[in-house]
C-alpha cells in the first residue's frame, strides 16, 4: 500500500511538471494558432541562463526571475525576427521553423554551456515528508512546482476569459485580417503570445531541471510528455492541460514502478494513439458549432 501511495505522489508531483510544460503548448496554441516544437529548447536555453544566475548569487528565486525575464524576451524576438517573415497563413511553415529553431536552439546550448551533466538546486528540501512515522515522497519542492502549476492555469483563464487583451489574442489566432478590420493591432497579440508562451515554458524548464541535472537536451523526454497531455486535456483547454499532465505523470509512474521504466515511451505512445482515435480534440476541448 505505502509503495502504490508513493508511487501515485511521485506520479504527480511529475504530472505537474508535464502540466506546466503542456500550459505553455496551451497558450501559444490560443493565442498564435500555432505549435511551437521549439518550446523545450528555449526554455532549455533560459534554464542554464538561469543556472549560470544561480551559481554567481547563491539565490534560486532570483535565477528564476532571470529565467523568466530572458523567456518572455526570447519569445518576443523569435516572433518578430523569425516566425512572422514565415507569413501570417503559413502555419506548416511556421511549424516547420519551430521544429527549426528547436535544432539551433540545442546545438547552440551546447556551444555556450557544454554538454556536460550539470547539477540545478532545488528551490527547497527534497526529503519526504513524515506522516505517522512514514516518509511519502511528497517534498517541499514538489509543493512549490504543484503551487507553480495552480497559479499559471488560474492566470491563463482569467487572461482569456476576463480580460480584453486575451479577446484580442484570440480573435487575432483564429482571423488576422477580421481582427484587424476591427481595431485589433495583431501583430502586437501575436508577439505577446509568443512572449508569454515562452515565459510559462521557461517556468517549466526550472521547475523541471530544480533538484535534477540539465544539460541539453534535458527537455527533450519532457517535450513528448508534455506534449502527448496537452493533446490529451485540449490544446484549447488550460484545464484540460493540468488534467492531462497529471494524468501522464500518474500512469508513467504507475507503469514504471510496477511494469518497467523501459516501457515507458511506449505508454506514453499508445496514450497518444488512443486519444486519437477516441477523442482527437481532447478530453476536454468543446466543439464549436458552425452555424451555416
Amino acid at each position: 500500500m505505502l509503495q502504490f501511495v508513493n508511487t501515485l505522489l511521485t506520479g504527480l508531483g511529475q504530472g505537474a511538471v508535464y502540466a506546466a510544460f503542456a500550459l505553455a503548448l496551451v497558450l501559444i496554441w490560443r493565442a498564435t494558432r500555432v505549435v511551437n516544437f521549439a518550446q523545450g529548447a528555449m526554455a532549455a536555453f533560459t534554464t542554464y541562463l538561469a543556472l549560470l544566475v544561480v551559481e554567481s548569487t547563491g539565490s534560486w528565486w532570483v535565477g528564476l526571475l532571470v529565467a523568466l525575464a530572458c523567456g518572455l524576451v526570447l519569445g518576443a524576438g523569435v516572433e518578430r525576427v523569425v516566425v512572422r517573415r514565415v507569413g501570417p497563413h503559413n502555419e506548416l511553415g511556421a511549424v516547420i521553423v519551430t521544429l527549426g529553431l528547436f535544432v539551433a536552439l540545442q546545438a547552440l546550448a551546447s556551444i555556450l554551456f557544454g554538454a556536460q551533466f550539470r547539477s540545478f538546486p532545488a528551490p527547497a528540501g527534497l526529503e519526504g515528508f513524515s506522516v505517522g512515522g512514514v516518509t511519502v515522497a511528497l517534498t517541499p519542492s514538489m509543493l512549490i512546482t504543484i503551487g507553480a502549476v495552480a497559479v499559471v492555469l488560474l492566470g491563463l483563464v482569467a487572461l482569456f476569459r476576463f480580460t480584453d487583451v486575451g479577446l484580442r489574442m484570440r480573435a487575432s489566432a483564429f482571423d488576422g485580417e477580421v481582427a484587424r478590420l476591427l481595431g485589433v493591432p495583431v501583430g502586437r497579440m501575436l508577439t505577446l503570445g509568443w512572449a508569454l508562451a515562452a515565459l510559462v515554458g521557461s517556468l517549466a524548464g526550472v521547475l523541471i531541471a530544480s533538484g535534477s541535472l540539465v544539460w541539453p537536451a534535458y527537455m527533450d523526454t519532457v517535450i513528448v510528455n508534455g506534449f502527448v497531455a496537452a493533446v490529451l486535456g485540449g490544446l484549447d483547454s488550460p484545464g484540460g492541460a493540468v488534467v492531462g499532465g497529471l494524468a501522464m505523470g500518474v500512469i508513467l509512474a504507475l507503469v514504471t514502478g510496477y511494469v518497467g521504466a523501459d516501457l515507458v515511451p511506449l505508454a506514453a505512445l499508445a496514450v497518444l494513439v488512443a486519444v486519437l482515435l477516441v477523442r482527437p480534440q481532447g478530453l476536454f476541448a468543446r466543439t464549436a458549432a458552425r452555424r451555416v
